[in-house]
C-alpha cells in the first residue's frame, strides 16, 4: 500500500504470510486440491483485513485515515455474509473454510478494538481478545474443545462486536463509548453462556474429566 511506513508493511506481511502458513497447513492436513468459491471470497476478506492491520499499525492508532480503515473494514464484515451463502448454495462448505472464515472475523475484531481502544480506553481489547483467551485457555482445558450446540444468539452477537467497533472507529457518534461497553457485556454474556454449557457437558464429549 503506497504511503505505509515500516511498521505497516511489517504488520501487512507478518499478516499475509500468516494467513499463507494457515491456508498451507489447512490444505495438507484436509487434502483439498483447492479452494472453493466461498474459500475464495473469505481470502478476499482477508485482504482487506489485512491492509485494516496495515493502515492501523503504521500509525499506531495516530493520525489513521478513519474513512479508508472504516470503509474496509465495512466491506470485510459485508463480505462474511456472502462467503456464507456462496458455500451453502454451491455446496462447498468445508472445515477448512469454516475454521478460515472465523480467524478472518475474529483478526478484524481484534485489530479494529485495538484502533478503538486508543480512543476509548484500553478496556476495549477484551473484545478483540476474549476470543483468543478462550482458545488459550482450551489448551489446559480439553473440555473447552468440545463442539457447541448451534446458537442464533452467539452469530447475532458476534455480527454485533463487529458493527459496533466500525460505528466507534467512524466516530460518528458522540456516545460510542456506551455502544462498545454494551457490545462487550453481551460477548461476556455469550462467552460465559457458553463456558458453563462446556462445563457441563464437555468433559463428557471430550472424554476428560474437566479438573484435569
Amino acid at each position: 500500500m503506497v504511503g505505509l511506513g515500516p511498521l505497516g508493511w511489517a504488520a501487512g506481511l507478518a499478516y499475509g504470510f500468516a494467513t499463507w502458513a494457515f491456508l498451507g497447513y489447512g490444505v495438507q492436513r484436509h487434502r483439498i486440491a483447492s479452494l472453493g468459491p466461498a474459500d475464495r471470497v473469505t481470502l478476499a476478506r482477508g485482504l482487506l483485513v489485512g491492509a485494516v492491520t496495515a493502515l492501523v499499525a503504521d500509525r499506531a492508532g495516530q493520525d489513521v485515515p478513519v474513512a479508508l480503515v472504516v470503509a474496509l473494514a465495512a466491506v470485510a464484515l459485508s463480505l462474511d455474509w456472502v462467503d456464507g451463502q456462496v458455500a451453502r448454495r454451491t455446496g462447498t462448505s468445508t472445515a477448512l473454510g469454516a475454521r478460515f472464515d472465523m480467524e478472518v472475523d475474529a483478526f478484524l475484531i481484534l485489530v479494529l478494538s485495538a484502533y478503538v481502544a486508543v480512543h476509548t480506553g484500553p478496556w476495549v481489547l477484551a473484545i478483540g481478545l476474549m476470543r483468543y483467551a478462550f482458545v488459550a485457555a482450551s489448551w489446559k482445558f480439553r473440555w473447552l474443545n468440545a463442539p457447541l450446540p448451534a446458537s442464533y444468539a452467539r452469530k447475532v452477537v458476534a455480527a454485533v462486536q463487529g458493527i459496533v467497533l466500525v460505528v466507534a472507529a467512524s466516530g460518528l457518534l458522540p456516545f460510542a463509548g456506551v455502544l462498545v461497553g454494551l457490545a462487550l457485556v453481551s460477548l461476556v454474556w455469550s462467552f460465559g453462556r457458553d463456558v458453563l454449557w462446556l462445563w457441563h457437558n464437555g468433559a463428557a464429549v471430550v472424554g476428560e474429566s474437566r479438573h484435569v
